[in-house]
């Protein structure tokens, strides 16, 4: 059975399907989840009371659609371009992450979310 949940910020609704990991557990029990948006380059991050630990998979550089969990900040980071540690094109975030789902939503379209909007996150139906 697929979990997925449901990121709203502004008018855009992100359908994320959740991996089987710890950390996607661990979120998927904590929703839902309001909070206000960080930005960092072309990153959105938004804090938590969750706490995880780093897991063995976590990276640094993701891929546009992975949606990660940064453990040292207690945060939830999409990524969608360049922050301002990438080298290239790539979407580096600031340490490891565990990717905990991922999303087919156009990501690109978060570089007009501004600093301190708000963001939802909650179930959605399972598949």
């Amino acid at each position: 059975m697929l979990r997925s949940c449901k990121i709203v910020i502004n008018n855009y609704e992100i359908i994320a399907e959740l991996n089987k990991t710890l950390t996607a557990n661990k979120i998927w029990n904590s929703l839902p989840i309001s909070s206000m948006i960080h930005t960092w380059g072309h990153e959105i991050y938004f804090n938590t009371n969750i706490s995880v630990e780093i897991e063995e998979k976590a990276k640094q550089i993701i891929k546009i659609g992975e949606i990660a969990y940064w453990p040292t900040g207690k945060a939830i980071a999409i990524g969608f371009g360049r922050t301002p540690i990438s080298v290239g094109n790539e979407i580096r975030l600031a340490s490891k992450c565990n990717v905990w789902a991922t999303t087919d939503f156009a990501l690109t379209k978060l570089i007009s979310v501004s600093e301190g909007e708000k963001v939802f996150v909650e179930q959605c139906d399972t598949i």
